[in-house]
């Protein structure tokens, strides 16, 4: 009876914050420190004061609760549903990105059959559509990785950057700051040219001194920024040095805007097990939080959420191979880590190109670590193996996992697991009037607040279900075909009369007659089902 009065208490306060009136306002900003445990925040905190600085971060005077994050058939979540639940409402399963998912029969709540492969508006793109404001992605992954694209795009296969990163593009975005040059097709380059967009590429000088009123793609790298404790200052800009200057462009629209921003490598650290870069990562977004924090209190009219989409590794301080733990110092925590200069990637970049015999001298230099002859060995036994998948570095044979485990063996850190975990993460909310969200949420409540500050007066599955119909209905009792001389991007073809409409999948410009026709969202086109989804609104273009 007594756990029945506990469920009921919690069903009633679940109610009781949702329902909350929450005021809306002209600017949102959604902050992702992906991957991000709580024992990461505890170790920037320790790092800090160890090493001279205030023992607080920028986040701290925010904090207001926690949230569950999972996917619609798994407790323990993969970025892409858990950033596209965050984007969109909607439950969703790994690789899924802002689209209904699959009927499964480990579902955690009921999914809806009708609607699998229909893709879940999301609150960038209402806030673009509905409310007409300035929107924008500042990420330091490339820019068609799981959480940026769960904001911008659709489809059910994350890694499918062929129908991602078009739809970004063509999403028509006020500021998109990244990485993945290497991502670049000519046809995004011709859109840009088309709608005005100015592409900046690894040029930093210039980002920081832009000064223009349209739209801007500023991209570092040829696929990820690198790490921020590997980052060379003049070259590339810093996660906070890009969120200051996206919010100086898009707040210039009368309209206000939807940003998000995310550190996406705190997760590709954590998946490495390499502590010191998770640190470093969390830091540098640290950093941006405090650059969004201090605009929305003067602003006065802007909502900054901050929540990671899941939990990774199972990060701790203290481990089983440091035993007293009550005894360890502040040195013995954090003296060491706090040598290392690069992550293991960066030094492993180093050593793949120094000569065996210099090897124990270049890791002294860059971790003040005396490695000794049996590590040498494993180090040279390892030098030509390296693992492409970042979420395979903690439990590969390869160079970066030896030296993460020669860093990690000097240290009193602990991890269970590089892959992610399934814990509550940290939620930090500011509202210029108090209306934040607080408490114990899921990623669904957490959604929903988004909707609400924003102020839609049409939710987002109203929105889907405007801007993502099925061709076979929006087109109904008219002629239409799909060319699939492209399998990547076919052609829905539709005749009525003398007027021909041809849609090109994950664009947002399709031909009538031979013209251009903006439609206002993206197009989207599913193998399995050989649909295109798109506006209702297009039958009567014809």
């Amino acid at each position: 009876m007594k756990k029945l009065n506990i469920i009921f208490c919690l069903l009633i306060a679940s109610v009781a914050l949702i329902a909350q009136e929450v005021k809306p306002v002209k600017n949102v900003i959604m902050m992702i420190p992906d991957g991000t445990s709580i024992g990461v925040y505890s170790a920037a905190r320790w790092f800090k004061y160890y090493n001279g600085m205030e023992d607080r971060l920028n986040i701290d005077p925010y904090f207001t609760g926690t949230v569950t994050t999972f996917s619609s058939n798994a407790p323990i979540g993969d970025s892409a549903p858990t950033g596209s639940c965050y984007a969109t409402g909607v439950l969703q399963q790994t690789g899924n990105v802002a689209i209904h998912p699959e009927v499964s029969e480990n579902d955690l709540f009921p999914v809806d059959a009708s609607r699998t492969w229909q893709p879940a508006a999301t609150i960038l793109e209402a806030s673009k559509i509905e409310k007409k404001k300035a929107v924008g992605l500042v990420v330091t992954c490339e820019f068609p990785h799981a959480t940026p694209a769960d904001f911008s795009a659709h489809h059910y296969n994350r890694g499918n950057y062929k129908a991602l990163a078009p739809q970004i593009a063509y999403q028509n975005m006020d500021v998109v700051f990244a990485g993945g040059n290497s991502i670049l097709t000519d046809d995004i380059r011709k859109h840009f040219t088309n709608n005005g967009t100015t592409l900046i590429q690894d040029d930093k000088e210039a980002l920081l001194n832009y000064r223009g009123d349209g739209k801007v793609w500023a991209l570092f790298g040829e696929k990820g920024l690198p790490y921020n404790i590997d980052r060379n200052p003049d070259k590339v800009p810093s996660l906070g040095e890009m969120t200051q200057k996206a919010l100086e462009v898009l707040s210039k629209n009368e309209n206000g805007f939807f940003m998000m921003v995310e550190g996406s490598q705190v997760d590709w650290a954590a998946h490495a097990n390499d502590a010191a870069t998770m640190i470093d990562e969390y830091l540098a977004f640290d950093e941006a939080v405090g650059i969004a924090m201090a605009f929305a209190e003067k602003d006065g009219n802007t909502v900054v959420v901050v929540a990671a989409d899941h939990g990774n590794s199972g990060f701790t301080i203290g481990s089983g191979s440091c035993p007293g733990y009550d005894k360890l110092s502040i040195e013995q925590l954090f003296g060491t880590v706090s040598n290392y200069q690069l992550s293991a990637n960066g030094l492993e970049s180093i050593l793949v190109n120094t000569k065996p015999d210099d090897i124990k001298a270049v890791f002294k230099k860059y971790t003040d670590i005396d490695i000794t002859d049996e590590e040498l060995e494993t180090l040279l036994a390892s030098k030509n193996y390296k693992e492409a998948d970042y979420m395979k570095v903690a439990t590969s044979n390869n160079l970066a996992h030896n030296i993460v485990n020669i860093l990690n063996s000097r240290t009193c850190f602990g991890f269970t697991t590089g892959g992610h975990t399934g814990e509550e993460v940290l939620l930090a909310c500011y509202h210029p009037q108090g209306d934040a969200l607080r408490g114990h949420v899921k990623n669904t409540d957490l959604n929903q607040y988004l909707q609400k500050v924003t102020g839609l007066e049409t939710s987002l599955q109203e929105l889907s279900d405007r801007i993502f119909v099925k061709h076979d209905q929006v087109f109904a009792g008219m002629n239409y075909s799909i060319d699939k001389k492209d399998p990547d991007f076919p052609v829905l073809r539709v005749k009525k009369g003398k007027n021909t409409l041809e849609v090109k999948a994950f664009s947002s410009v399709a031909q009538l007659n031979g013209k251009p026709l903006e439609i206002g969202s993206v197009t989207v086109y599913i193998d399995k089902n050989d649909t295109f989804y798109l506006p209702a609104a297009l039958a009567g273009k014809l």
